[in-house]
């Protein structure tokens, strides 16, 4: 055999072992995640997958609306500033609510449930205490604590130009944000992305009561932690800027 034989072997082979840690990976990564909706029951035929108005479906679809629109003003700041600080984190806003995003959309063609569910309002899963998976009682929350006062806590939120939930942004601010620069803009952004991650926040722990998928609830504890230390730079970004966040 003579060496370019052996060198194209040699990649060929390697190629082959990249490809399959590849196709083991995803294959793993998809039955951990209909794990974390199974029973582990001995009897159980199949792992349950959440229903269409479940809370781990509602909080899937609602938040990667809500991501989204982080994900828009992230952007629309970093075209309309030059301070490093502040385009430093609406690049890591973008880049990590984009990927969670991601996870949320696959997660519902995992589950084969509509990315969009007629007849169904944002937030109406947070209303409810039922978790969509028969049997769930609503009290764990893994860790996070009693959420006195969740129920029914986006009763008296009334959709209106386009902010569909708690802490986005109207269609007018998003405006504001685009024609605004320099100082202006940063005030500005780090005024709406507040209110969006408290609004996120709020969401977020309701899924880590409701939500049953094991890999949901974890995403969503991991959102409250990460937002609220987002929350705490924000604030000291806005007094070097003397500015605080909006009541």
């Amino acid at each position: 055999m003579t060496v370019s034989q052996r060198t194209r072997r040699t990649r060929w082979a390697a190629g082959c072992a990249v490809a399959l840690a590849v196709l083991f990976a995803g294959a793993a990564t998809v039955a951990s995640a209909r794990d974390d909706g199974a029973d582990h029951h001995p009897a159980a035929s199949a792992p349950r997958t959440p229903a269409s108005d479940s809370a781990d479906a509602g909080f899937a679809r609602d938040m990667s609306v809500h991501h989204q629109q982080a994900v828009e003003m992230s952007f629309i700041v970093r075209d309309r500033t030059k301070d490093e600080d502040v385009r430093r984190l609406a690049y890591d806003i973008a880049n990590t609510q984009a990927n969670q995003r991601g996870m949320l959309l696959g997660w519902l063609d995992l589950w084969e449930l509509p990315k969009a569910a007629a007849g169904q309002e944002p937030m109406a899963w947070m209303a409810g205490g039922g978790g969509g998976h028969n049997g769930h009682d609503g009290h764990d929350t893994d860790g996070m604590g009693e959420m006195d006062g969740m129920d029914g806590m986006d009763a008296g939120y009334r959709a209106h130009d386009g902010s569909l939930m708690p802490g986005m942004a109207t269609r007018t601010e998003l405006g504001r944000l685009r024609e605004a620069s320099g100082r202006q803009a940063e005030i500005l952004y780090l005024q709406l992305m507040t209110d969006h991650h408290k609004g996120g926040i709020d969401m977020a722990r309701g899924c880590a009561e409701r939500c049953t998928v094991k890999a949901e609830k974890r995403l969503a504890r991991g959102m409250v932690e990460s937002q609220q230390s987002e929350l705490d730079a924000m604030a000291r970004m806005l007094a070097d800027r003397g500015s605080a966040p909006r009541k």
